[in-house]
């Protein structure tokens, strides 16, 4: 996701709503504040329209839906509302909402250096807070690298990771296969490593 931008104001959630249906600009909404969305790459782009080009018809199978970039998420109701990059749904409800969505079974935000730390740590913790998530994928615009976090029977996030021309992404309770192949399909974006893996901090715990 780009970068977020404070907007020095408080506004309710009602006013928050009113703003976002007039507005030209996408915000992000926590505790009464706003936070404007910055443009993103056109490599950015690129990235998220992969992964919902290669995942839609798998998905309409299943009865679920793929939403990008433009669809809010609840994170908290009534005080916290984000936009990520990619959204899947497979809930009856949010699939009669036009404008919400509740209850994400996959998140995904496509990181850049400036938003790396804070989508591995912050928002993280904060969608976490969301029962019904599943996944958490976090796919880099600098390499070809993939984090996927996964919450266990128990409760637990597990980390997996892709990397390279011959990676491959596999979360089999919604069949979808993500080759980085195909996720980085036209987007100039270099298959290898240059510079160190992500620090054990940015790993959940």
């Amino acid at each position: 996701m780009g970068q977020a931008e404070f907007q020095p104001a408080y506004l309710t959630p009602a006013e928050y709503f009113a703003l976002e249906e007039r507005s030209v600009e996408r915000h992000e909404y926590f505790d009464g504040e706003l936070f404007m969305m910055a443009g993103a790459s056109k490599r950015h782009n690129r990235i998220a329209g992969n992964a919902g080009r290669i995942s839609y018809d798998r998905l309409d199978a299943r009865g679920c839906q793929l939403f990008t970039g433009d669809v809010r998420v609840a994170v908290q109701e009534a005080r916290h509302y984000t936009y990520p990059d990619l959204v899947i749904s497979c809930d009856p409800d949010d699939q009669r909402d036009d404008h919400l969505i509740r209850r994400p079974v996959l998140l995904v935000e496509v990181t850049s250096p400036s938003t790396e730390r804070y989508d591995h740590n912050e928002k993280f913790q904060q969608y976490r807070r969301l029962e019904s998530l599943r996944h958490y994928v976090l796919i880099s615009q600098e390499r070809w690298f993939v984090n996927w976090f996964r919450r266990t029977e128990g409760g637990e996030w597990a980390l997996t990771q892709c990397s390279g021309p011959d990676g491959v992404l596999e979360i089999s309770d919604l069949d979808l296969r993500w080759p980085l192949a195909d996720l980085y399909q036209a987007t100039g974006v270099p298959p290898l490593w240059v510079g160190p893996l992500p620090d054990e901090e940015n790993q959940a715990k």
